[in-house]
Formats: C-alpha cells, structure tokens, sequence
C-alpha cells in the first residue's frame, strides 16, 4: 500500500526574492526604516560626518545628525512563507548618488521616503526612478512637530503622476513600515501586469 506524502514530508517551499530601494534625501530615515524592519542585523556603512564635509553636506533641519550612508544599508524581511524582501537603503548625500545605478541593479521597486519639512530632498530620488521606469511609491515619514499634509498635497509638491501611490507612516515602527514595502511590492506587480497587458494587445 502506498502512502501519501504527509506534508511534513513535503520539501521546503524557496520563496520568492525581491530586492526594493530605500531612497530619499540625507537624514529622512532610510537607515531607521530598514532597520526598524530587518529580520536580520542590518549592514550599515554608516560614518561620521567630519569637517573635510561641511563644504558640501547640506545638514539644515538635520543638524544633530553626526553620521551618514556611503555605500549602503541592507536588510531582510519575510513578508511571507514563500516572499522575501532584500533591502537596500541608497545614501541620500549627492556625493554618493554614483552608487545607486549599481544597487538599482535588479530592483523590483522602491520607496522615496520623504519629510514634509525638506520635500525638495526627494526631487532627485523621484526623477531618477521615473527615468528609469522603476516602480516607486512615496513614504512620507511622520516626524514629530512636522506639519501633516493631506497625500494629495504632497502629489501635488512633488508633481508625482497620479498611479503613484503616497503612505503616511514612521519609519521607526515595524508594522508602519511592513505595510509600506507590501504597498511597494503590489505597486510594482500591477505596473508588471499593465505592461504585460499593454504587449499582448
């Protein structure tokens, strides 16, 4: 008599992996948001700021912070059985953007994060994801004592088309930021859809 497999006999399932960027402007919180949500220790090539810098880092409404991305930060999150994340946060310093066309490499998607205070330090993040027709969506980190605007007027500051999806969260909080990434995830798969639509058609 032959038996069925049980399914604890069943092979594990190989999940699905999706690598998505965390851009945005210097000190908006990209390292905070990968690592609030990291399943791992997150790798961060985080390094002082020092005076050689001053010239050239712009730190006004960030002037208590002392260190900034040069590289990178990554993490991991399992979205589900079957889907993991790969996070990449892009350094938000203009003398570093020459790293993001190598970690765009691959990506299905990313987030702009974005503080109401400083909108203009998302421009550069906006335009070059809408250049290279990288599914993107904007996450706008709720600071506190910062002005809350209706997602309408933030579209509206940061000319977005109207598909672009705008979340309020903090980057700080675990569950505000899952719900991110998955936002990210499904925009980027109806995005996938239209253009498969749009071929056969």
């Amino acid at each position: 008599m032959i038996f069925g497999r049980s399914e604890r006999d069943k092979p594990p399932v190989e999940p699905v992996t999706l690598k998505i960027l965390v851009a945005g402007g210097f000190g908006v919180g990209k390292t905070t948001l990968v690592g609030a949500v990291s399943e791992i220790r997150p790798l961060r090539t985080e390094e002082l700021l020092t005076e050689a810098g001053r010239p050239v880092d712009d730190l006004s409404g960030v002037e208590a912070k002392n260190t900034t991305t040069v590289a990178m930060d990554f993490g991991r999150i399992t979205l589900r059985e079957d889907l993991v994340l790969y996070l990449f946060g892009t350094p938000g310093q203009e003398r570093f953007w020459f790293m993001w066309d190598e970690l765009a490499e691959g990506a299905l998607g990313a987030v702009v994060l974005a503080d109401t205070r400083r909108l203009q330090d998302c421009f550069a993040a906006v335009d070059y994801f809408e250049r290279r027709s990288i599914p993107f969506l904007v996450g706008v980190n709720c600071f506190e004592g910062a002005a809350r605007y209706p997602a309408e007027d933030v579209r509206r500051a940061l000319d977005l088309d109207p598909d672009v999806p705008i979340l309020m969260g903090d980057a700080r909080d675990r569950e505000s930021v899952k719900t991110v990434l998955v936002g990210v995830v499904q925009h980027a798969m109806a995005q996938a859809a239209q253009r498969r639509q749009a071929v056969t058609t």
